[in-house]
């Protein structure tokens, strides 16, 4: 694990100098160093960089705002695993047996708003295959793949432990 480590880092070390030849000096890219940062600072204090900064912050002050209260309303009808708003069985009781059911999160609204659209639907693809198809077919393979003596929450343990 260490020589590993050692190669990572090294390597990561050893990169930095061709990709800032490439990306600063050849492409011109703008490097974020003091002076991109005063220059997004001085772009503030424009008419029109104030109106925008005004905007963002009002947006995301929005955003914030609807995310915190319903997390907070979440909150109360919560009781333990398997309970309130993020467990609804959205798709029908079959598939929320299969732990397949949508989890009405902000947090990955958020997140779907910032990742391409490639990414959200490979991950939506990627869903529906795993945990649609997928693990309802592993579990039908019980005694041939695995012991049928053990219980069907051990597999979803260690799938969700997978996932992390």
């Amino acid at each position: 694990m260490i020589g590993f480590l050692f190669v990572v880092s090294f390597l990561g070390l050893f990169s930095v100098v061709p990709l800032r030849k490439i990306m600063i000096i050849d492409f011109k890219l703008i490097y974020p160093s003091g002076t991109a940062t005063a220059h997004l600072i001085n772009s503030f204090h424009t008419p029109q960089g104030a109106k925008l900064a005004k905007k963002q912050v009002r947006a995301l002050g929005k955003f914030f705002s609807f995310s915190f209260l319903w997390g907070f309303f979440q909150w109360f009808f919560t009781a333990g695993d398997g309970c309130g708003f993020v467990n609804f069985p959205t798709f029908g009781l079959k598939a929320y047996e299969n732990r397949f059911y949508f989890d009405f999160s902000a947090t990955y609204v958020g997140v779907g708003m910032i990742c391409p659209y490639i990414i959200n639907i490979s991950l939506l693809l990627g869903s529906i295959l795993s945990w649609g198809i997928m693990w309802p077919l592993i579990e039908n393979r019980k005694g041939d793949w695995f012991d049928s003596s053990l219980h069907p929450a051990a597999l979803r343990v260690c799938k969700d432990i997978g996932s992390l």
